[in-house]
């Protein structure tokens, strides 16, 4: 017995549409290695960005010299507590602690002087040492800045205790209050700056690869003496794309909220119809790619070398307020940049359409003339 739907007719064009996105879909399912690298793009990918790359200063091992043995100094050195650091060993000589930076068994070495807590009853300015190996200089920098925030929190308070009252000097309280990631923590923000990211290559990657692959199988002849518009071409390869992107999409929000319990603060529905326009926009650019190359291996290194603008200009590794300002102009053309306002927009801040319509607005412009660019050359190369 044939299911309903089977009875129904469509018109022409939307059973061409149909027959061929079916067609597109059981291509692509029968390219084992190429689903196998979307399966793990969704997740492997995701899973390395969420659990393996930290952007804050995590366990940097510290060994330290303590030459007063003080009640002072060993306040001092309980500041010095994990997440950010881990104390690896109390040291009985100074030299010991150089020959662990020498011989990179520790990160930190902190010397504490000998009459450190006479001079600070005594309010007589004194100094700790602290030497970091900065061979790797980023976390080697980070380091640095937790370690003087301490010493500098540390002073602060001291002298603060031995004023015989508060009011002996003029106080300014700063209360901070981080707003949708109170913990800073980077097993939110990074796998969904990965998502997006993988959504973008394989957006433009899958239709130029699907459309290059019609060339290299020389079946790209037969659609060409098809009564088929080039947008009945095209179209289909872009919705099955489409269709495919979203479906990891879906398994990537699984593992966003299952294991690393990043919230979902605002609609999904919206955030699936937005990553569909932008899909199907950026697509464009693929089938602009597909219109230069003749073969797959052109077409990764033609996608590699138009990813790389898109990602470096979208402000997720660099705010715009840290570029200068001509690149920071360029950012307003990447597509990648709306993108991400939106998702961040409706993932951590529960943000709905009515504030993120601009960006969606600008988004689906640039998307469309990028689509447009794409259908163009492929109807003159047809010709």
């Amino acid at each position: 017995m044939t299911p309903p739907w089977s009875r129904l007719e469509l018109p022409p064009f939307l059973e061409r549409l149909r027959v061929l996105t079916v067609k597109e879909l059981l291509q692509l399912g029968r390219d084992v290695g190429l689903i196998a690298f979307i399966a793990y793009a969704f997740t492997g990918d995701i899973y390395v960005a969420g659990s393996g790359m930290q952007m804050q200063l995590r366990n940097a091992t510290i060994a330290i010299y303590d030459g007063d043995d003080s009640a002072a100094s060993r306040e001092l050195i309980g500041r010095f507590h994990p997440p950010e650091f881990r104390i690896q060993a109390l040291l009985s000589d100074a030299q010991d602690g150089l020959r662990l930076l020498d011989q990179g068994r520790t990160m930190i070495m902190l010397d504490i002087p000998s009459q450190f807590e006479r001079d600070l009853s005594a309010r007589q300015q004194t100094a700790v040492q602290l030497q970091v190996d900065a061979s790797n200089s980023v976390i080697g920098t980070w380091a640095a800045a937790y370690a003087t925030q301490i010493a500098a929190t540390f002073g602060t308070d001291h002298a603060m205790g031995g004023m015989p009252t508060e009011a002996a000097m003029p106080i300014i309280a700063s209360h901070h209050r981080i707003w949708f990631n109170p913990n800073s923590m980077d097993e939110w923000f990074v796998p969904i700056i990965e998502m997006m990211n993988i959504v973008t290559m394989l957006s433009i990657m899958l239709p130029a690869a699907a459309m290059v692959r019609e060339k290299e199988r020389g079946t790209i002849e037969q659609l060409l003496v098809s009564p088929l518009t080039p947008i009945q071409i095209m179209l289909p390869k872009v919705l099955a794309m489409a269709l495919v992107i979203l479906l990891g999409i879906t398994s990537s929000i699984v593992m966003l909220r299952y294991v690393f319990a990043a919230p979902i603060r605002g609609s999904l529905p919206l955030f699936y119809a937005v990553s569909l326009v932008y899909v199907i926009t950026t697509s464009g650019l693929g089938l602009a790619i597909a219109t230069l190359v003749n073969n797959l291996a052109q077409v990764g290194m033609a996608v590699i070398l138009a990813l790389a603008p898109i990602m470096l200009l979208s402000g997720t590794w660099v705010p715009a307020e840290g570029m200068p300002p001509g690149i920071r102009w360029l950012m307003y053309i990447s597509p990648l940049h709306y993108y991400v306002e939106i998702t961040l927009g409706i993932f951590l801040r529960g943000t709905g359409l009515d504030m993120l319509w601009n960006h969606l607005l600008i988004m689906t412009l640039l998307g469309l003339v990028m689509f447009t660019i794409g259908l163009l050359r492929f109807r003159a190369q047809l010709r």
